[in-house]
């Protein structure tokens, strides 16, 4: 404990990430401000303009990624003219060409979230969480995710033939024609690729804070004590936090004077209560 790092800086990511070495960060969890045509919001970055802005940005993330770290990107389209924005795709496309691999794509269903109707759409109750990665072969402990089965495998079993109980012959490892008892009979299962989890309401020092137990997951799943994680847009310093509770070194960085000091003053008071 007395040896982990936690680095946070004030100004732009495109110029903060090129001090940051090559190749030395395990997990890059962070939420960039979205796109938005008003100039006053966080970020107001139009649609449009969103690939070019952020390229530069992800040329220096992928430079000190390590080949077995990963990259997730917390984004969602917006709603414009009556229909759905293609930045996010465009994006994706981009970062495939900068050199990144898509590898997966995970759901954060918010599962509080409030309910809506506009004319010819309802309120979004989910974002995406984008995996990429330098190499194929990456660090992933899912271990560390796995769920309690409960007793809903002991239901599901009754209602398998005989034949399903017992078929063991797929070739690819996708599981199609396993026993599917060697799959359920166990105390915990690998989880899915959604993540039910309630938003964060009235959050007061950020307007789009997402919840610790979000970024918790991701540490979990990708890295290991007294690795590395960078958040290159931390606002009110959720995964920072996390991070530090979860024995991670951390590097955090924010263009915005008033979130770097809020961060400042959490970390701050987090290393006197534990006397670094």
């Amino acid at each position: 404990m007395n040896n982990l790092k936690t680095e946070i800086f004030l100004g732009n990511s495109r110029d903060i990430l090129k001090d940051v070495k090559n190749d030395s960060i395990d997990l890059i969890f962070t939420s960039p401000p979205y796109a938005d045509r008003r100039k006053n919001t966080y970020g107001g970055i139009k649609p449009e303009d969103y690939v070019e802005w952020f390229l530069p940005i992800s040329e220096q993330l992928l430079r000190v990624l390590k080949p077995t770290g990963t990259f997730i990107l917390n984004i969602k389209e917006k709603a414009e003219n009556g229909e759905r924005h293609i930045y996010v795709l465009e994006l994706i496309l981009a970062l495939k060409k900068q050199g990144w691999l898509w590898t997966e794509e995970f759901i954060w269903h918010k599962k509080n979230s409030y309910p809506g109707k506009w004319p010819n759409r309802f309120r979004d109750s989910w974002e995406r969480l984008l995996q990429f990665n330098k190499t194929k072969k990456f660090n992933m402990y899912q271990e560390e995710v796995m769920l309690p089965i409960g007793d809903w495998s002991k239901d599901r079993l009754k209602k398998l033939s005989e034949t399903d109980r017992i078929r063991d012959n797929s070739k690819n490892g996708s599981g199609f024609g396993k026993n599917i008892s060697n799959w359920v009979h166990r105390e915990k299962v690998y989880p899915t690729n959604v993540l039910n989890l309630a938003t964060v309401c009235n959050n007061k020092n950020h307007s789009a804070a997402f919840p610790e137990e979000l970024p918790e997951w991701f540490i979990k799943l990708f890295t290991k004590e007294n690795d590395w994680v960078l958040d290159p847009f931390m606002g009110s310093g959720t995964t920072i936090i996390v991070a530090n509770k979860m024995n991670r070194n951390s590097v955090g960085i924010d263009i915005l004077p008033e979130y770097y000091d809020m961060v400042k003053n959490k970390i701050d008071s987090i290393k006197n209560i534990q006397g670094t």
